[in-house]
């Protein structure tokens, strides 16, 4: 069965940081591209970071403005989003999703996780 498991999230001061994690299991991510998602309160899911096979890395916004950044671990199976320079409005539930090979549009990917919640609050 095709999972993915983000772990990470919590509760974060006004510039603190926080890494999420995004385990894959019945799959190799090797060969997908994983696109992380933001989920605010009332919000539309809006995309994050996208870093295809080949290591090209999407900016879906400029919201975060060079403060997160997305790595992979093939050995680990695992993509990761360090996030930095958190600020309150980067409170939402975060999610990786999969697809092969390169990153595209939040309606093309085939594999979701859970979310995992990020709070920003002093």
């Amino acid at each position: 069965q095709l999972q993915l498991v983000e772990s990470g999230g919590g509760l974060v001061q006004p510039g603190g940081s926080l890494r999420l994690s995004c385990a894959a299991s019945g799959f190799t991510l090797r060969s997908y591209a994983i696109g992380w998602f933001r989920q605010a309160p009332g919000k539309e899911r809006e995309g994050v970071l996208c870093l295809d096979v080949s290591g090209g890395i999407i900016k879906y916004a400029d919201s975060e403005k060079g403060r997160f950044t997305i790595s992979r671990d093939n050995a680990k199976n695992t993509i990761y989003l360090q996030m930095n320079s958190l600020k309150s409005e980067d409170t939402a539930v975060y999610y990786c999703a999969a697809r092969h090979y390169y990153c595209s549009g939040l309606s093309d990917y085939d594999y979701w996780g859970q979310g995992t919640q990020v709070t920003v609050s002093s």
